[in-house]
């Protein structure tokens, strides 16, 4: 019972002796994307990986006219397959056509779902654009493009097969 109430009466203490000693906030250009690759304790907040392998692609932020990714800023819209980064001709949304996404005809690995990023907002997608990724053995979900960079992430993370295509956060329509 001794030790139980030394731990009890020391808790406060070490939680306020944790909280002081963080680092502080830098300010970004860009907004940082959440990662679950954090764990939260009654202590504080502990990243459990820190080592993310040199070959796999992660957005790390966005701007209104680009993203972030490994580390290397991107202005326009990008296509994310494997661990390629190319950039993506469309400019707005109605530029999304099967043209456009015709590299999904012969990139290899196939990937099990293509996650659009619409811009600021979620847009409905052609039915001639979901036919032609459904075609390609691909499941397609749009999402605005800050969720889209996050939800690869996730999925990339998890050594899923995934790939993106993103417009600029500042795309509204």
């Amino acid at each position: 019972m001794a030790v139980r109430q030394r731990a009890v009466t020391a808790l406060p203490t070490l939680i306020r002796s944790l909280r002081r000693e963080q680092p502080p906030l830098k300010p970004h250009a860009h907004s940082p994307l959440p990662s679950l690759r954090r764990a939260f304790s009654l202590y504080d907040q502990i990243n459990l990986i820190d080592n993310i392998p040199d070959d796999q692609l992660r957005f790390q932020g966005y701007t209104d006219t680009g993203f972030t990714v490994n580390g290397v800023e991107y202005q326009g819209s990008l296509l994310c397959v494997g661990n390629l980064v190319l950039s993506w001709k469309p400019n707005n949304f109605s530029e999304v056509t099967p043209h456009s996404l015709s590299l999904f005809q012969i990139v290899r690995p196939i990937p099990e779902i293509l996650i659009l990023g619409c811009g600021r907002n979620i847009q409905y997608v052609d039915p001639e654009v979901r036919q032609f990724i459904r075609s390609a053995g691909i499941k397609l979900e749009a999402v605005d493009s800050r969720n889209a960079a996050s939800t690869y992430n996730i999925l990339n993370e998890e050594g899923r097969v995934v790939a993106a295509a993103v417009l600029p956060y500042g795309v509204s329509s």
